[in-house]
């Protein structure tokens, strides 16, 4: 089984890079993949339900093109297109030349995706150092 682990607001990660978005989908040796958003809201941006349903669709049905996949879904044939080739960019599906006719193929290549969000409801920087109020 291939999981992508999806991780959001890792504060740790983004100091280091410096970044308010960090992408970075890296394959691991025990079949497992990470992809990390530095905040909620590009997570929410870039995973929309619509976008998750399709991937949910290509994982169950691997259709054979671009259109087959949108029919799975009901949705235009351009609006999945660009889904696709956003979800391409994020390294959560490929697209892979050599369908029926030369179609490109939309191939999912995990079995499930985890989510862990870090949410803080207090700011943490200095949250272990200040005194508790009365």
């Amino acid at each position: 089984m291939t999981t992508l682990h999806i991780t959001v607001g890792d504060r740790e990660q983004l100091r280091e890079d410096a970044l308010q978005f960090v992408q970075n989908v890296e394959d691991d040796q025990d079949g497992t993949a990470t992809l990390q958003f530095g905040t909620y809201d590009d997570f929410v941006d870039s995973l929309t339900p619509l976008r998750l349903n399709l991937i949910r669709a290509i994982a169950e049905e691997a259709p054979e093109s671009m259109r087959e996949a949108a029919r799975l879904v009901e949705r235009d044939v351009s609006d999945v297109h660009s889904d696709l080739k956003q979800l391409e960019v994020l390294g959560i599906l490929t697209l892979e030349e050599g369908g029926p006719g030369g179609a490109i193929q939309p191939v999912v290549p995990f079995d499930r995706i985890e989510v862990h969000i870090d949410y803080p409801l207090v700011d943490d920087g200095d949250a272990d150092s200040a005194p508790a109020s009365a």
